[in-house]
């Protein structure tokens, strides 16, 4: 508390600033005859940085100090508080005339033993000035300690951190890391470098372990760098790498607190470890991040501001995100400030006998303490001084005398630094003095303003008349206007005010005298301008220009072509009044400039030269208008002005609009912007203007060609200010705390200011209460009330205000204090019924005023903690969902439940920001309905007459399976044939069906059973026979048709058989636990690849959404992706919003580079992609994260090469041919032997020889009955070799099925073919020579009607043939 001495001498404070108010220095002109005989005191005017760092290889240290005074100042210095006696040390010299230092050290020692704190004192018989406190040091590198590091074994998956720890440099090093190849690092969201130069892992692949990291430090001083013993990364690998949600490296903990300096940089960082890797996500509490200020860096793990401010102080949050979840850090950061200047000391002048003040504030955080020093020492030291009193931050001088000239030092400093500043004040005494040229001679054109200058000096100030001709009390006021710095202002100038000015100056030592003669001229004006011309080439063009200027002054007419001198002389000609282009050619063809100045002014006119080819009348186009010219203000009010303009040519067009557009010069520079439009009959408007704007206007004609140029601007007409007319829009008040309000709004425009020093009134008052208004005044467009009570309704109404008066009041809004949260939990919570997917629930309401806040919700919690069938897993990932409901009764449907699954689930009641207590925890079982689709069902080709189905269980079986029903029909063209109903045991997942013939095609309804019924079906059909051609084994596949789900339910089944009792073993699946993939729990994925001829879309088989729930879950499904060879289209289904956006994130298998890319709705092209590469693709919802698509993999098609037919080469007929030209010979020899009796190949060879041309005509599949043994020999009644036969004599039927297309006798044996040359035998095996002749080869040949069975449908023999032919 202060006493009554205290309140005087603050009384008595008041009252002398107040005094001290107006007075102001004398400001000495630069000007060099003043300057030489002006007494100074020093002035620091160059010093070496307070942190002063060096390198300690350099020869010669330099510690700068010089400084101005008169007398010159000579200089000395002190370290560590101490003189320096220079002259002792042979290796430090000072500068002549400066007080730099110079230490050398070529003749040896060392920099670190002038280490030290210097200061630099200059003085003069006037003051003494100091420089700042230089603190010198020395850079320094240290080595890296020797440290022996063990390898770093990790877990693939896990998180890892490498340890820097860089030796303490001086600056600090620059951490980077590398491999022992000198390779840097590659960094990216994955692996990172901290700000402390660790390197962090937010999950360790496989891939980590084939490179060592090294740590390295880079000195930028001593230009080195120290490296850190390398480590060697050790990777176990698994399988199966478990996914993991986010969890911070760094910061650790919550929470952390980060303190910055004002106008410093600010570096929060958060790195999180996680698999996937994790999503930096950034925001404020209480405000928005200021967009202008940060930057994200380091994949958005590093929140960056640079120059902080007061307001960058608080509550910072960042996210980290992937599927499995998300974890919070907080950073609490405080803004310090070293001291700044807010009132910085200058240098005083002044005359003796006057008042003067010196005044030193600063600000910072903590409040700096100011200590004034006069010539280097402090005041409170200094000789005590009837002229001088000390203020806090003030220095009050009275009635100054010669003497009291001195250097003052103001200090200001915290824990955070220190301010230091030099201001003298020098008391001048010196007569007045004319510092501009003697009997000046100007001459100025009339009507217009004139200035007319007296620059003068003297201490004390002298005062300064005007007069006219030697005559008057001197010239202020109407016409005229002095100003105190000696210059008159004449407002408009007439021939009557030329004459012979004088300025006098007076003071209480002299006076001094100048004189300016002044003459006004007429303006130099363009009375004929040039005129737009079209003229035929070879003849004569020429453009008039008459000029009218004061006679007087002499003018000078200059032509310009297209911005260009021109040069005049032969074809071109100029007079005084034209100029004239003899035999015009296409060169000619521009714009022609006539220019015409004099000494004090100059004016323009143009005009454009067209060129012709003939002189036949040719119509002109019509062109745009010219530019108005001649811009004019007349008629200037407060809020309007009227513009007159001169129309330019209109082109043949007539102009329809004027165009008026205006600039202004205080918030937007340089930018026009439309004004008005007018009719193109008129010439002259008025404006309608705003207050307080300084305009400059131009015209734009418009006709129907189009817009002319701007015309040149007018000159500047200011409006006068005014009190806003606006009120501030969209006026609000709600909590970003608990315990205050914020009212916003949104700020006037800038033309809406009327007047300098914008503020807005803002008032409130808590509703219904009876009270006053509070109100508060503020530049800012947001106000924060503090404190208030939780939740609580106010008024609250705004005004605009400026230094000119306010503007009118807003009407009342009602805006709400912070909500808190809410104090009861819903109780008694239950469940009445309860179906398959849906079920109805019950509780007990809250009291409303116990929601602390606006009533958003009943929010329920629940999760699917079990499935009821054994052995299945399921995520429990935790849903939500709202009731809003104020009857005294409440309930709700919950829906999208899985049926047969155990849920457990709470409720709260919420308000826009807080939840209350959870209620009680329920825990129920939904009922058993049907199952979902099988997970997938696939159609082999085993052989030509068979078909292999196979299929998986349901994702979701929805209840116990009972078994499988399989409804197909044949496919007839577009008809179905009849129904035919399988059914299957619950464990069976294959079934065989044999064709009637191999062109028949079948569809197929597959579903899974329960004892509710039948669940979706899975449609599928078999492939058509064109696409059976190539099958030559019994594992080919056929490539299956986009597969469909289909929602129609197949009619009642057949019963079943009784089932045996069975245990329904655990459905095999991939799950996650966290991670809501609302399309499948199945995360495996689905491949293509682009072929050269054919593209197959991908699709994603999804499980089915109940059609009885009302509200679906959001999936995405069906995702298919045609791939080309630089691009593939996308395309997918979905349930969410119709303006929901999507990203679709692509990884390239090669190098693992994800990219994403934000997309609207499906379909979409997805461009730059590389051919022949693969990829990895999924959609997400952008809003919603955790709803995704399935993985689809898939790769491009190779680059095109041009394929060669092999039918039209050369060589490949030449090849058919010769082998065509082998068998007739072997036809032709074996003719021969028979026709002569000779030796014959071996039987085996002719049969199998002829049946091999059989097939090949036929095209047909060579037949395991077709094997040949090694020495070439076949068995003719079943088609074995003798070796094969004798091994496998209780071979099945199907080592003995007949040739393709021959057919078989009644006993079911293999009728011969005609070409057998079994035929000519005896009996029905051939005999043999040793020699292989035939024995029978004379043999008279068997009847037709001995032979058993139909005739043979294979072709004729080529051997009988030729035989016949024999």
């Amino acid at each position: 508390m202060l006493g009554k001495g205290g309140h005087a001498a603050l009384t008595l404070m008041s009252l002398l600033l107040l005094l001290w108010q107006e007075v102001v220095g004398i400001e000495v002109p630069q000007d060099p005859k003043i300057q030489q005989d002006l007494k100074q005191p020093p002035t620091i005017i160059k010093q070496s940085v307070k942190d002063y760092i060096v390198d300690p290889r350099d020869n010669t240290i330099i510690i700068e100090c010089e400084a101005k005074g008169n007398p010159a100042p000579t200089f000395s210095w002190r370290k560590n508080g101490k003189f320096v006696n220079i002259g002792k040390d042979p290796r430090v010299t000072m500068r002549k005339r400066l007080g730099t230092l110079e230490i050398a050290f070529r003749n040896g020692g060392r920099p670190e033993d002038y280490e030290g704190e210097y200061q630099c004192f200059a003085a003069n018989d006037l003051g003494v000035a100091l420089s700042n406190k230089i603190l010198f040091r020395v850079s320094k590198a240290p080595l890296w300690p020797k440290e022996e590091l063990e390898p770093v074994t990790v877990i693939e998956g896990s998180t890892l951190v490498l340890p820097c720890n860089p030796p303490p440099g001086l600056p600090p090093p620059i951490i980077f890391w590398m491999d022992s190849n000198m390779t840097p690092i590659p960094q990216d969201r994955r692996v990172s470098m901290g700000l402390n130069g660790d390197l962090y892992f937010s999950n360790v692949l496989a891939q980590d372990g084939q490179k060592d990291y090294s740590c390295n430090a880079r000195f930028n001083f001593t230009h080195t760098i120290q490296q850190k013993n390398p480590f060697t990364l050790k990777v176990q690998t698994s399988r199966k790498v478990a996914e993991s949600p986010p969890t911070f490296l760094s910061p650790s903990g919550s929470e952390s607190v980060k303190m910055v300096l004002r106008d410093e940089q600010l570096l929060l960082e958060c790195i999180a470890a996680g698999l996937p890797t994790p999503t930096i996500k950034w925001f404020k509490r209480g405000g928005d991040l200021p967009a202008q200020k940060v930057k994200f860096e380091n994949y958005n793990k590093t929140l960056k501001i640079v120059h902080v401010s007061e307001e960058d102080a608080g509550e910072y949050v960042c996210r980290a995100i992937n599927h499995l979840g998300s974890v919070r850090h907080s950073i609490y950061v405080e803004v310090k400030a070293a001291p700044y200047w807010l009132d910085k000391p200058t240098n005083l002048v002044l005359a003796p006998e006057e008042n003067g003040r010196l005044v030193c504030r600063a600000n910072g955080n903590p409040k700096p303490d100011i200590q004034w020093l006069m010539n280097g020492e402090p005041i409170e030291s200094a000789q005590p001084s009837v002229n001088r009193e000390v203020l806090g931050d003030t220095i009050l001088f009275h009635k100054v005398l010669m003497e009291s000239s001195a250097v003052y030092q103001c200090n200001a400093s915290n824990q955070h630094g220190y301010l230091m500043a030099n201001a003298f004040v020098s008391v001048l005494d010196m007569p007045p003095r004319m510092l501009g040229p003697k009997n000046q001679l100007i001459k100025v054109l009339v009507n217009n303003r004139t200035f007319l200058n007296c620059p003068f000096f003297g201490s004390p100030l002298p005062v300064l008349r005007w007069f006219k001709n030697g005559q008057g009390s001197g010239l202020d006021g109407g016409q005229y206007r002095a100003y105190i710095n000696g210059t008159l202002e004449i407002k408009r100038a007439r021939k009557e005010d030329e004459g012979i000015y004088t300025c006098v100056a007076n003071s209480i030592l002299g006076k001094a005298e100048n004189q300016v003669q002044l003459e006004v001229k007429e303006p130099t004006r363009i009375i004929e301008a040039p005129t737009n011309q079209s003229a035929v080439r070879r003849s004569k063009a020429r453009f008039h220009c008459k000029v009218a200027s004061d006679p007087s002054l002499s003018t000078k007419v200059t032509w310009t072509k297209d911005g260009e001198p021109l040069y005049l002389g032969g074809r071109l000609k100029k007079d005084e009044e034209s100029l004239t282009i003899s035999s015009v050619s296409e060169d000619d063809e521009g714009m022609y400039t006539c220019t015409v100045k004099s000494e004090i002014d100059q004016d323009s006119a143009s005009a454009r030269l067209t060129v012709l080819e003939d002189a036949s009348p040719i119509p002109l186009r019509p062109d745009r208008p010219d530019p108005p010219m001649d811009l004019d203000l007349s008629d200037a009010a407060a809020r309007s002005v009227r513009l007159t303009w001169i129309p330019g040519n209109d082109h043949r067009s007539p102009v329809t609009e004027f165009l008026v557009q205006f600039e202004e010069d205080r918030w937007e520079p340089g930018r026009w912007q439309d004004l008005s439009s007018f009719p193109g009959d008129l010439n002259s408007v008025i404006l309608q203007l705003a207050p307080y704007v300084n305009y400059q206007f131009r015209v734009i004609a418009i006709n129907a060609v189009g817009r002319s140029q701007p015309s040149r601007p007018s000159p500047r007409y200011k409006t006068t200010g005014s009190p806003p007319d606006a009120i501030p829009r969209d006026l609000r008040g709600w909590g970003s705390k608990k315990d205050n309000m914020e009212i916003t709004w949104e700020p006037l425009h800038d033309l809406e200011r009327n007047g300098p020093n914008l503020q807005y009134n803002v008032w409130w008052r808590r509703k219904d209460s009876g009270d006053d208004w509070t109100n508060v005044t503020t530049f800012q467009s947001k106000y924060i009330v503090h404190p208030t009570e939780t939740y609580v309704p106010y008024e609250i109404k705004i005004q605009a205000r400026n230094d000119l008066g306010s503007g009118p009041e807003s009407n009342v809004v009602i805006g709400f204090s912070g909500e808190d949260k809410p104090k009861e939990a819903p109780t008694e919570l239950q469940i009445s019924k309860v179906g398959g997917t849906s079920a109805k629930i019950h509780w007990k309401p809250v009291d409303l005023s116990s929601v602390q806040g606006e009533f958003k919700e009943y929010r329920l919690y629940y999760s699917r903690e079990s499935s009821l069938v054994p052995g299945l897993v399921v995520s429990k990932e935790k849903k939500t969902t709202g009731f809003y409901t104020t009857v005294p009764e409440p309930s709700g449907i919950l829906k999208d439940l899985v049926p047969y699954s155990r849920y457990q689930m709470f409720m709260v009641v919420a308000n826009n920001r807080f939840e209350s207590p959870p209620s009680n925890n329920v825990i129920f079982t939904t009922e058993e309905d049907v199952p979902d689709a099988p997970r997938f069902f696939r159609i082999n080709r085993r052989s030509l007459d068979t078909l292999y189905l196979q299929w998986g269980k349901p994702l979701e079986p929805n209840g116990i399976l009972i078994g499988y029903q399989l409804i197909y029909h044949r496919v007839n063209g577009s008809r179905l044939g009849p129904q035919q109903i399988q059914t299957f045991l619950q464990n069976e997942t294959e079934f065989t069906l044999r064709l009637p013939d191999r062109s028949a095609r079948y569809k197929f309804n597959l579903s899974a059973l329960t004892k509710v019924g039948a669940g979706e079906v899975y449609a599928e059909e078999s492939p058509h026979f064109t696409n059976e051609e190539n099958f030559t084994d019994a594992t080919d596949v056929v490539k299956l048709t986009e597969a469909t789900l289909s929602s129609v339910f197949s009619p009642t089944p057949t019963p079943l058989p009784p089932l045996p009792p069975t245990t329904i073993p655990p459905t095999t699946s991939s799950t996650t636990t966290t991670t809501p993939l609302p399309t499948t729990t199945s995360t495996t994925t689905t491949t293509t690849e682009a072929t050269a001829t054919t593209t197959t879309p991908v699709l994603v088989t999804t499980k089915r959404v109940d059609q009885n729930v009302l509200a679906p879950r959001r999936e995405i499904w069906n995702l298919t992706v045609v791939p080309n060879s630089d691009y593939a289209n996308v395309n997918w289904s979905h349930n969410l919003p119709a303006d929901s956006k999507f990203v679709v994130e692509v990884t390239l298998d090669s190098n693992k580079t994800v990219t994403v890319e934000e997309v609207k709705q499906p379909p979409i092209n997805l461009r730059a992609l590389i051919a022949g590469e693969k990829y990895r693709l999924r959609v997400y919802s952008q809003e919603l994260n955790s709803v995704s698509s399935k993985f689809v993999i898939f790769k491009t098609k190779a680059a095109h090469i041009d394929q060669v037919d092999i039918a039209t080469q050369g060589w490949f007929i030449g090849l058919m041919c010769a082998i065509a030209l082998i068998i007739l010979i072997l036809l032709i020899v074996c003719f021969i032997k028979r026709s002569r009796g000779g030796k014959y190949p071996s039987p085996g060879f002719l049969t199998g020889f002829t049946k091999y041309l059989v097939r090949d005509k036929k095209d047909l599949p060579l037949d395991p009955v077709d094997q040949k043994d090694q020495d070439g020999s076949f068995d003719y009644q079943n088609g074995s070799s003798v070796r094969d036969r004798n091994e496998n004599e209780n071979s099945s039927d199907e080592d003995n099925k007949p040739l393709q297309g021959s057919q078989t006798s009644l006993d079911g044996n293999v009728k011969e073919s005609d070409d057998s040359l079994v035929d000519y035998g005896e009996g029905g095996d051939g005999q043999f020579n040793e020699d292989g002749s035939f024995i029978g080869q004379y043999t008279v040949k068997k009847d037709k009607d001995e032979t058993e069975g139909n005739e043979s449908s294979e072709a004729t023999s080529p051997v009988n043939a030729i035989y016949s032919l024999a």
